[in-house]
């Protein structure tokens, strides 16, 4: 008789035992990937871009920095679409949740409830007084400024508005977008309208004077790729156009030139998309993308002007002057007013689409 062996009923406790660990062991085996390791634990933004040279240094100087800060990493949607945004709002299907915004769009998608309210824990002691606006936070800008071909205007081109409408005194072909938000205070200022009295906006006589320099007007740039191109090309001999896609051509030795007097300044915005499920975590990706530090090395590698002027610190002269917020050249140039713009953009937009058409 062996007297080793178990009672049956023993064994079959040691054998559920046995199990429940087993089972246990599994369970944190399959767990522990979900809980622990950090790969699975990674939250994710999503921000909508513009793609091209924008993402590209958005991503070395903005997104790269915010995700070894904060383990959250950044995939990219593009490109901006306004539409998007609001579809978004009205479905709760998000692509994004966070985005850029020029400030006539933020004024309609503050009005539409589109975006988020500025969020409590924005630490607005590190920005500008005037960098929060309409629910969003302000962080560079791009102007539009008058370029020429030199071998065309070999003594200077056009130094202002006026200037360019002059065909007499600057005889040649004209491009200009075909945007009305941009192109209608242009024509003001041409009409010799102060930059100061721009908005609201005389509509009757900005398309009058709109009226007189297009049989001049070449072609009405949509693209800011395609206005470089006409501009390098010869196709146009002067042209209103983004100031960093004159730069670009410069820096590329081309033929052209350009001036900062009149220059017309766009503001971006950073917001966060009205309902996203990780609005708090947008709200710590905008705080940390407009740190000085940050957004002025976004700037030099994107051809923009950062909207914190303490940027500046961080930015060498030498880069700071090919900049439209540099205190030296914003000061000859002019901000939209989007706010009283607003009201009008509607009705100018079709206006101004009929009248291109036409």
């Amino acid at each position: 008789m062996n007297t080793d062996k178990q009672p049956q009923s023993a064994v079959d406790a040691s054998r559920r035992n046995a199990l429940k660990r087993i089972v246990t062991v599994a369970s944190s085996v399959i767990a522990a990937p979900y809980v622990i390791t950090p790969a699975r634990a990674t939250e994710t933004l999503y921000v909508n871009t513009w793609g091209g040279i924008w993402e590209e240094a958005a991503a070395a100087h903005l997104f790269a920095p915010f995700t070894k800060e904060t383990g959250i990493q950044i995939k990219t949607v593009s490109p901006v679409s306004f539409a998007k945004l609001a579809a978004q709002a009205k479905t709760g299907n998000y692509e994004f949740d966070v985005t850029t915004l020029g400030g006539g769009d933020i004024v309609r998608a503050n009005d539409a409830g589109l975006i988020e309210k500025v969020d409590a824990t924005l630490d607005r002691t590190k920005m500008a007084p005037d960098q929060v606006f309409q629910n969003g936070v302000a962080s560079h800008a791009f102007s539009t400024i008058i370029a020429w071909r030199k071998d065309k205007y070999p003594n200077g081109g056009p130094q202002s508005w006026a200037d360019f409408w002059d065909l007499k005194k600057f005889p040649g072909s004209r491009c200009l977008q075909s945007y009305a938000a941009r192109v209608l205070p242009l024509a003001l200022l041409a009409d010799s309208v102060p930059k100061n009295k721009l908005y609201p906006m005389d509509l009757d006589r900005a398309f009058a004077s709109l009226d007189r320099i297009k049989p001049n007007i070449r072609v009405w740039w949509t693209q800011g790729q395609q206005s470089q191109q006409l501009l390098r090309d010869g196709e146009v001999d002067a042209i209103g156009i983004w100031h960093s896609r004159t730069i670009e051509l410069i820096q590329q030795k081309q033929n052209v030139d350009f001036t900062w007097n009149q220059g017309e300044i766009d503001r971006a915005y950073w917001v966060v998309s009205k309902g996203s499920p990780r609005a708090k975590l947008a709200w710590r990706f905008i705080q940390s993308v407009v740190q000085p530090d940050r957004l002025a090395k976004f700037c030099i590698a994107a051809n923009y002007g950062p909207l914190n002027p303490k940027a500046f610190e961080y930015i060498k002269e030498a880069d700071a002057r090919l900049m439209p917020t540099f205190p030296a050249n914003y000061k000859v140039q002019f901000e939209q007013d989007v706010a009283k713009a607003e009201p009008q953009l509607a009705d100018a937009t079709k206006r101004f689409e009929r009248w291109v058409g036409r």
